[in-house]
């Protein structure tokens, strides 16, 4: 996605770009004090920041598919629900998404990175993975127990599932944020259209992960609704928090959305 804007090859319109790698929730809880003129944050950390407008291009949604929950050993819905589960962080969409579909549960907070194994070697349940470990669970001695992207599709009636998204500091004012978007619209645009550069780019970001498997990861994730999350992109992000309302599992449902 950033590949056009990081290289150049797609020209600033008076933006200057500083890259700041880190992991999705420690970026949750940066935003809780928006330093950050831009940045990537869990849908679901929308409900406990303020001061951010959502931008329309950049975001990460599941096309009928998503976290999953994975274990050492084959479970029943029922089994995954008495169980210790490790999450990569509070403020994240998967974390909110498996409490909609099973309901609140014991878990222990670490590294998205970490999880895998932790489960592997029994020191968590079960695990609520999302990145590559989506599809490296079975190369890393783990089995899927539940798919939470499956469930949100099949109670949403076909909303995609809303799970990552950019987000820019509202006191920058509709005319920045709007270019901005508008920028990172046209990095994503190219990104597409040199795919395999792109994906070579973003090697670097692999964690020691196969080419093959990252190119397949893109293809899951960056998709038509990364260029501009439409009118089901903000369906889905407005139906998560009306879900999670009902449920008293967040407290605010009001977000602002770039265009909306």
């Amino acid at each position: 996605m950033f590949y056009g804007m990081l290289t150049g090859r797609v020209p600033s319109p008076g933006f200057s770009i500083k890259h700041v790698v880190e992991d999705i929730e420690r970026l949750n809880r940066r935003a809780l004090d928006p330093a950050l003129d831009v940045t990537a944050v869990s849908v679901h950390a929308c409900a406990h920041i303020s001061g951010y407008t959502i931008l329309r291009s950049g975001s990460s949604f599941g096309l009928g598919y998503g976290p999953i929950v994975t274990a050492a050993k084959e479970m029943t819905i029922e089994d995954v629900k008495k169980s210790r589960i490790a999450v990569p962080g509070k403020m994240t969409s998967a974390f909110l998404l498996l409490q909609l579909m099973i309901g609140k549960f014991e878990y222990v907070e670490m590294n998205f990175d970490e999880i895998p194994r932790a489960v592997r070697e029994g020191s968590a349940d079960a695990g609520l993975v999302i990145h590559e470990a989506q599809l490296s669970y079975g190369q890393e001695g783990n089995v899927k127990v539940a798919d939470v992207g499956e469930w949100w599709s099949s109670t949403t009636g076909g909303l995609p599932v809303p799970l990552g998204i950019n987000v820019m500091r509202t006191s920058l004012g509709t005319d920045v944020i709007g270019r901005f978007d508008r920028y990172m619209r046209a990095s994503i645009e190219y990104g597409m259209e040199h795919r395999d550069d792109a994906v070579d780019y973003a090697m670097q970001y692999s964690r020691g992960k196969p080419r093959g498997l990252i190119d397949k990861f893109v293809g899951m994730y960056v998709n038509a609704a990364t260029v501009d999350m439409g009118k089901s992109g903000e369906q889905a992000i407005r139906k998560m928090f009306e879900m999670g309302a009902e449920k008293g599992l967040v407290g605010r449902t009001d977000v602002t959305i770039n265009g909306a």
